[in-house]
């Protein structure tokens, strides 16, 4: 079978390589001139297989008249004259219901969980370096009644096999001393010792560099795909300025910017961009304040991760904000956050980026047929958590398509 897959950030190419992997030929095509130019360049780094909860949550319509108002808050929302956008924040509010929040979370961890296992399979069989790390995570809380929700969500999870610990705020910093610049502000922290750190950038490039070197894979880059031709019910060609390009099958991992192609075939997809900012400071023998473990700061919703000789900063959520374009003022408000916690870390070589993630309103990707056509399967909508979650998506795609064993239940995220 000859498979086009429709975007080459993470979710597309690991969904690539799989498929080239099963034996099918793959044509591989996207708009920019690399591969994960986009949501996947500069993220927070973090693989955070233990702690998938969706953004969705019975907390947030307390936190949300807050986060509307405040100048730093970490969620701000671009009112627009968009229904989509209305439609979006209507079902994402009625995703924040407990029950629908809780099994969320637990179909989540098995997606993640199979992520874990199929990149981990990957690397025994084609080692890359990208900069894995077991570092282990700590979700810090400053407040003491948000620590004991934390704790419930722990007994929880730890019901779908998560190994986390709830720790006091000495033992906190026994485990990361790069927090005492926090001091008596924390509360305690989440340990989960099995999380790991990585550049999905480079983990992206590397994967990207091998499937070009695969004998049954084509590669098109700096190539838009306008539309899908579909005739009787199937695509048969995704029209490019380059000229059509033809297969059996053909997937659609391209993000945000798959609406438009899925909406001239009548699906709308829930999709909504949530835009996001990051900071990668290089680390020179006398940078101070930099953790050795993956840090989530949860009250900032600030992430830290050592990437190699990088600490990457990541944080925000913008809703309805379409462009990457860097805000300053939302710069700015996460420089004076981060120098709050660490107020040693030099950030006068920092690097900023921003950008647009495509989320769906439970936190759910899309991952399966799409009902526009027989031949037209979807991998979409992994939001925040695309590095964490590509290569289970990539796997369980993969297995829909050909026809195999399921891994885990398809049903929770078919389109």
């Amino acid at each position: 079978m000859r498979v086009c897959v429709i975007g080459a950030g993470v979710v597309g190419v690991t969904t690539a390589h799989l498929l080239s992997r099963a034996g099918h030929d793959v044509a591989l095509v996207d708009e920019r001139a690399g591969p994960a130019m986009g949501s996947s360049f500069a993220n927070g780094g973090q693989l955070s297989y233990s702690y998938v909860a969706p953004l969705a949550g019975p907390g947030v319509f307390a936190d949300m008249p807050g986060w509307m108002f405040r100048r730093d808050s970490p969620l701000r929302l671009h009112y627009r004259l968009d229904p989509s956008q209305w439609l979006w924040l209507a079902e994402f509010l009625r995703a924040c219901r407990a029950s629908v929040s809780r099994a969320a979370t637990a179909e989540l961890l098995s997606l993640s969980y199979l992520s874990r296992d199929t990149l981990h399979a990957m690397l025994s069989e084609t080692p890359m370096d990208f900069g894995l790390s077991r570092t282990g995570k700590l979700i810090v809380y400053r407040d003491a009644a948000q620590l004991d929700k934390a704790a419930a969500l722990v007994r929880y999870q730890a019901a779908h096999g998560t190994d986390q610990r709830v720790l006091s705020r000495e033992e906190t910093l026994v485990a990361e001393p790069a927090l005492a610049g926090m001091g008596t502000r924390i509360a305690g922290a989440v340990y989960t010792p099995g999380e790991e750190t990585a550049d999905c950038h480079r983990f992206t490039d590397s994967l990207f560099q091998r499937l070009r070197q695969a004998g049954n894979v084509s590669v098109q880059m700096n190539t838009r795909v306008k539309r899908l031709r579909r005739e009787r019910g199937r695509v048969v060609a995704a029209q490019t300025a380059a000229g059509d390009i033809q297969a059996d099958a053909f997937v659609v991992a391209s993000g945000i910017g798959s609406r438009p192609l899925l909406a001239a075939l009548g699906q709308r997809v829930p999709l909504y961009p949530l835009k996001g900012y990051s900071l990668s400071v290089p680390i020179t023998a006398d940078t101070a304040d930099v953790p050795t473990i993956s840090v989530t700061d949860y009250e900032r919703r600030i992430v830290y991760a050592r990437l190699g000789k990088v600490l990457r900063i990541a944080a925000m959520v913008d809703i309805g904000a379409k462009h990457a374009e860097v805000d300053a003022t939302r710069l700015d408000t996460l420089r004076r956050q981060v120098v709050e916690a660490f107020p040693r870390l030099d950030l006068s070589r920092a690097q900023a980026w921003a950008g647009v993630r495509p989320a769906t309103p439970t936190s759910k990707p899309l991952i399966g047929k799409s009902r526009a056509a027989d031949n037209l399967w979807l991998n979409l909508g992994q939001g925040a958590l695309g590095f964490t979650l590509a290569c289970g998506s990539a796997a369980l795609l993969t297995a829909q398509m050909t026809g195999s064993a399921l891994p885990i239940d398809a049903a929770p995220f078919q389109p």
